[in-house]
């Protein structure tokens, strides 16, 4: 950089510009490469003293000077002030009793008028044991050598009832409170229970729950052609694994993974339906994409074409033909195979779960061709320039300039997305490429632009299709939940645990969106009511009534 840079040669304005440019440049460089240094030699340090026995450097915090911000959030830049409506809480207080307050009548005046009544709603909880002692019938035939014994009630089943049962539930997977503290509280109440009946409340004998989660989860998929995913770290007996999180505004449903791999990620999308593999045109271009060698493409020619193949089936074969195969290129072939069965599944409507056309995702690569078509969220797109720290504070000026025209042209997305036409269409994408054409002469900065330009045909998929939200809060929300989740009980220790984890949660979000009090929800069922409606069938309905009425969910 600075070979270019000759003193002599700087006889007019605009060499003298290019020449501070390159210099700024260079400080920038220089002051983030000397950051990190700095920060490398104190860990070797702290390395060097440990292994000496001694301790490192303490973490203290200045109490004066404020920590270095890392919130990248761009809710500011985002939301508008809006004027907040207070609603009335009487509407939504159920009135369970009604008690009348008298006026001491020693205290009123001779000439004193009942005037009628002032409301005063007070709001309460009656938190106590309901044990109930059942006395069952016991009946006994000396001709057939049978005894008959009266069945309990429906939804008592063991020592405990639906309030309890129930109420686990609740306290766990959506209060997100802790084993130890549901049990505790019970204990305060005067129920005799132990910590192990609490876990086997949790995580047991929730077949019907566990159905109810793939009818609410292929309900969701079918409501929208479109899907939001997004995928976070979880324990599982201690190891590391992944919960995925797929959603839109009917539903969310989580699925604990090994890995977050492209295999991974189908499975999620057919409801972890048993893997299928199919060789066709498809297939080969996906490796053509994957830059796998033609040394190994040709031999895939000789395998079974446009049939769908079973892991073991389509892993024999490749043993067969290609046994040298490296574990990378076994990767790719099986992501290529797995991805022409996925798209080949479109063909059939009918198919179950449906096929997924459209997903809106971080620019992650396990989430990448296997749709139709693919969203990128610009809130994350926007981190990345939120992420950028000059020294410089003219570099920090046109920072902020840039953001300011990149979130106006956020909102004008916005309200194409109300009333779309094509011609605001043509107009939008000539204003893309003006913006993200834009050269600061802040190297860091520009080299920014320059990869988002390169995603333009996802960050502009909602011009196709208005229906669908710019960013991917939902699912980045839902794995919010289930890192608070993971924060306080750390994580399931058994299949049981990881299935329970992921239907209630699921139930439990779902519920949330759809406004149904989930307590209610689980009582009913456990109950065996069943007064309220399926979950499924609420998100079916809603959907119905969307499509009709030409509406559609997505926020800002």
């Amino acid at each position: 950089m600075l070979k270019d840079i000759d003193p002599t040669l700087i006889q007019e304005i605009e060499s003298a510009r290019q020449t501070i440019r390159i210099l700024l440049n260079l400080i920038e460089t220089s002051k983030q490469e000397n950051d990190l240094l700095k920060q490398e030699v104190q860990r070797l340090k702290d390395i060097i003293n440990r292994l000496k026995g001694e301790q490192g450097k303490p973490d203290i915090k200045p109490k004066k000077n404020k920590p270095e911000s890392t919130n990248y959030s761009s809710e500011k830049e985002r939301q508008k002030k809006k004027k907040r409506k207070k609603s009335s809480k009487l509407e939504k207080i159920e009135i369970n009793e009604t008690r009348k307050c008298e006026v001491d009548q020693k205290i009123l005046p001779a000439d004193a008028q009942f005037k009628g009544y002032k409301e005063v709603v007070v709001q309460d909880v009656v938190f106590k044991p309901d044990n109930i002692k059942f006395c069952k019938e016991v009946y006994y035939s000396a001709s057939e050598n049978k005894t008959y014994l009266a069945e309990l009630p429906k939804g008592y089943d063991g020592e405990f009832g639906p309030g309890i049962k129930a109420l686990v539930l609740t306290l766990y997977f959506d209060a997100n409170i802790s084993e130890a503290k549901i049990l505790d509280l019970l204990h305060n109440a005067g129920i005799v229970i132990s910590a192990g009946k609490v876990s086997n409340l949790l995580i047991k004998k929730n077949d019907c729950f566990h159905e109810e989660k793939n009818a609410v989860y292929e309900a969701g998929l079918s409501s929208t052609v479109w899907q939001n995913i997004d995928d976070t770290g979880t324990r599982v007996n201690g190891q590391n694994q992944y919960c995925q999180i797929l959603c839109n505004p009917y539903y969310t449903a989580y699925f604990t993974t090994e890995d977050k791999s492209r295999l991974s990620v189908i499975d999620v999308l057919r409801n972890s339906k048993e893997r299928v593999f199919l060789i066709n045109s498809e297939t080969f271009s996906y490796l053509t994409l994957f830059k796998v060698s033609q040394k190994v493409v040709t031999p895939l020619t000789n395998l079974p074409q446009n049939q769908e193949l079973s892991e073991q089936e389509f892993n024999k074969l490749l043993a067969e033909h290609i046994p040298k195969l490296g574990p990378l290129q076994k990767k790719r072939i099986l992501d290529a195979a797995a991805i022409a069965a996925y798209r080949n599944q479109a063909k059939f409507p009918w198919a179950h779960p449906p096929n997924v056309r459209l997903l809106i995702c971080d620019d992650a690569p396990q989430f990448k061709l296997i749709t139709e078509d693919l969203a990128l969220c610009w809130v994350h797109d926007g981190r990345h320039y939120k992420k950028l720290t000059p020294f410089i504070p003219y570099n920090c000026k046109l920072v902020d300039t840039f953001l300011t025209r990149y979130w106006d042209f956020y909102d004008q997305l916005l309200e194409y997305k109300k009333d779309p036409t094509l011609k605001d269409k043509v107009i939008l994408e000539k204003k893309f490429d003006e913006l993200f054409s834009t050269v600061t002469g802040y190297d860091t900065l520009d080299e920014r632009i320059s990869k988002t330009k390169e995603k333009k045909s996802a960050l502009l998929m909602v011009l196709d299709h208005p229906e669908i939200p710019l960013h991917n809060n939902s699912a980045e929300l839902g794995a919010r939940t289930r890192v608070r989740k993971r924060d306080v009980s750390f994580g399931p220790r058994t299949a049981d645990g990881i299935k329970a984890w992921d239907t209630f949660m699921t139930l439990a979000a779902t519920a949330k969106k759809l406004k149904i009090n989930f307590y209610k929800y689980i009582y009913d069922r456990i109950s065996q009511n069943y007064i309220m409606p399926s979950l499924s069938a609420v998100i079916k309905e809603r959907a119905q009534v969307a499509q009709l009425n030409g509406s559609w969910f997505s926020s800002s």
